[in-house]
């Protein structure tokens, strides 16, 4: 919010929807006027995004700015280009502007202690959204809103098994990992994992970083493919590097979806379009609408509520089998 700011202890100054008042004041209980004032005074929100590297992230980045102008509240938003020092400044930069509470979704999960300090010791609560953090202190943040990743990398492994069950020959895996030491990339990995080794001839042969991008997904693909021959299954972190792959796939003259069976996370339409075509497999939904449950939660954070710890929206996964027709549209 647009702070009041206290004036040699006499005047008192609030800029807000309605114009400009100044009154006096003394210090001490504050009068009926002046809370009527700050009750009314606009929420400012600093919003620390990730970035810019993906349909799912834009859609993402959309839902909370609605969601925060449908409420009357003024958002500060700052895309970090992928660079957690990046959102550490800007972090810094919300808390110098004493904004009523910070989202933010971190690059990374570690590293985040002593900024968040310092916002706790502002008393500017933290809502992570879509990715979280590790830490031992868990009153540096309030609530997470997002997917459940390890439960997404388990819908993954679970398809994988029913679509392989009468093989019994070795099943060779390439995984397209998101960033490194990102929330989505390790619950990915682990829940995809935690499945397929019920399976002794499931083996992931290649497991390679593509920062969730659509550009490094085709360069890393590409290389892939001149080093192993021999592949049966992708399993992608998210869209936009699937689609990359899908691009690299295209250019040796191999069919997605056919030489290659294809698993993807996010559920973009052009996803959705691909599992139309046959080129991908199976898609796991990671809902990226996220702005009501955020800002729903950060109204009840500066009422003085109490809320949950975590906060998972509902995830569907799509087939290869399924009626596809069904699908609504994406909308992003």
């Amino acid at each position: 919010m647009k702070k009041l700011l206290h004036l040699q202890s006499l005047v008192w100054i609030v800029i807000g929807c309605g114009g400009l008042f100044l009154f006096s004041g003394c210090q001490g209980a504050i009068s009926k006027q002046e809370q009527e004032i700050k009750d009314k005074r606009t929420i400012v929100l600093g919003f620390a995004q990730v970035g810019a590297e993906s349909s799912w992230r834009l859609s993402n980045t959309k839902s909370i700015k609605e969601e925060a102008a449908a409420e009357g509240m003024q958002l500060m938003y700052i895309n970090a280009e992928q660079k957690q020092e990046n959102q550490i400044k800007a972090i810094r930069s919300f808390i110098a502007y004493q904004v009523d509470a910070i989202l933010l979704s971190p690059v990374i999960e570690t590293g985040w202690e002593n900024v968040l300090h310092e916002a706790k010791a502002a008393n500017i609560p933290i809502i992570l959204t879509d990715r979280e953090i590790k830490t031992d202190e868990p009153d540096l943040y309030r609530s997470f809103v997002g997917s459940d990743f390890k439960k997404e990398g388990k819908m993954a492994g679970k398809f994988l098994q029913k679509k392989f069950q009468d093989k019994t020959r070795q099943v060779n895996i390439v995984e397209l990992y998101g960033t490194i030491g990102s929330s989505p990339a390790e619950g990915r990995s682990i829940g995809f994992r935690e499945v397929i080794k019920e399976n002794a001839h499931f083996k992931v042969i290649c497991s390679r970083s593509g920062d969730f991008m659509h550009s490094k997904g085709k360069e890393i693909m590409r290389d892939i493919l001149n080093e192993y021959k021999a592949i049966d299954v992708l399993y992608s972190h998210n869209d936009s590097m699937t689609l990359g792959a899908i691009e690299a796939m295209e250019e040796v003259g191999m069919v997605p979806g056919k030489d290659i069976v294809i698993i993807t996370i996010d559920g973009e339409q052009k996803v959705i379009d691909a599992l139309k075509d046959g080129k991908v497999n199976c898609v796991i939904e990671c809902n990226p609408k996220l702005g009501k449950e955020i800002i729903d939660l950060t109204k009840k954070v500066l009422n003085g509520e109490n809320i949950p710890r975590t906060v998972y929206v509902e995830d569907e996964v799509f087939t290869e089998w399924d009626d596809l027709s069904l699908i609504s549209p994406r909308g992003y």
